[in-house]
């Protein structure tokens, strides 16, 4: 045994003792590998139960009502910012109250825009009233901007609508009999709504219109405004023949005259305000006669002014003639003066008769 050892050399005695210290260097990087991978690991799965308890409330509360919603579905409506509470909220309330509505339908509603809540509430209600409202009328009711909630509120509960509206440029409906005598007239209308025209039918707007018109043209029909005072129901019975809900949203229940006031006589306003046109335009007519005339004075003193002038240039030639007549020899001097005696003779004599100044012309007719 000695001899055994004695052969052993130094050299291989220290190639043992660092393979000996390798070895167990390897194996302790292996166990710090081993660690690191199971701390991430263990942290990965932290991550994900602190990711997953979020849904764990509203998973276990849809489970036990029975309207059960997968985990996967909440982390893909999660992903799709989806408010999870509300669709497991109102899925939970549909399948409580008898409806069994797919998540995917009611999450589709929710990211088209609509209101999930709303369309549940009304399906409920809609469902204890027995009015039949399927989830695809609901959600295209919904969807077309309508109060679907209050719409199923008012097919069981008829709503009133004033007529005109409260808020309207009016505050009565106003119309005129056949004797001229303005009635002012306000009404209720009491609506139910009708679900199955609910979508693409008039609104409330359309029937205070109608209802309006109706009001107007039975109270002109009316002879006498005494008798609409004395059976304003003739109102309410002419305007429901009429068929005023057809095309609408709403079924009219019944039209009730709330007040009917006389206003003013706006046939004689007509007639005072026609015999003022009248009489305007007689003055008018009068006042183009009268300027006609006016024209036609100055146009004839125009022309006797423009006789005058020639008068006045026939008179100018008389001395030239004159004087022609001296030299040709065809007047004389005693004629001369005859003539100037008979001038002043005739001047004397108008002045006598008192048609104007010595030497003025007679007056015509004398």
């Amino acid at each position: 045994m000695i001899t055994g050892l004695s052969t052993l050399s130094p050299l291989s005695i220290g190639s043992s003792a660092t393979s000996l210290t390798l070895a167990q260097a390897g194996g302790g990087q292996n166990n710090t590998i081993l660690i690191v991978v199971v701390i991430i690991g263990a942290f990965i799965l932290l991550v994900i139960g602190i990711f997953l308890l979020q849904f764990l409330n509203l998973y276990i509360q849809a489970l036990t009502s029975n309207a059960s919603v997968g985990l996967l579905d909440m982390v893909g409506m999660k992903l799709r910012k989806v408010d999870i509470r509300t669709v497991v909220i109102n899925r939970i309330r549909a399948v409580k109250a008898g409806m069994d509505i797919p998540t995917n339908a009611i999450e589709t509603h929710y990211l088209a825009g609509g209101r999930v809540n709303s369309v549940i509430s009304a399906m409920i209600a809609a469902k204890g009233a027995r009015i039949d409202l399927p989830w695809q009328t609901a959600t295209a009711i919904d969807l077309a901007g309508r109060d679907i909630l209050d719409a199923v509120q008012t097919s069981v509960n008829p709503k009133v609508i004033d007529c005109p509206a409260v808020n309207g440029p009016r505050s009565t409906i106003d119309a005129v009999a056949k004797d001229g005598i303005q009635l002012k007239v306000k009404a209720r209308v009491t609506v139910r709504t009708n679900i199955a025209r609910l979508v693409g039918g008039a609104t409330e707007e359309t029937i205070i219109a109608r209802v309006g018109q109706g009001i107007v043209s039975t109270i002109g029909s009316a002879v006498d405004h005494k008798k609409v005072l004395e059976n304003p129901d003739d109102i309410s019975r002419k305007v429901m023949e009429t068929g005023l809900d057809a095309g609408s949203a709403f079924e009219i229940l019944s039209i009730d005259i709330a007040d009917v006031d006389v206003g003013d006589n706006i046939g004689a306003k007509l007639q005072t305000d026609q015999a003022n046109a009248n009489k305007q335009m007689a003055q008018a007519e009068a006042e183009k006669r009268r300027a006609l005339a006016v024209a036609q004075e100055q146009e004839f003193r125009a022309e006797e002014q423009k006789n005058r002038a020639a008068v006045v240039l026939a008179e100018a030639e008389v001395p030239r003639a004159l004087a022609d007549a001296f030299r040709g020899g065809r007047l004389g001097v005693m004629d001369y003066y005859k003539m100037q005696n008979l001038q002043a003779d005739t001047s004397m004599r108008s002045a006598i008769a008192g048609d104007g100044a010595p030497g003025a012309p007679p007056a015509p007719g004398r």
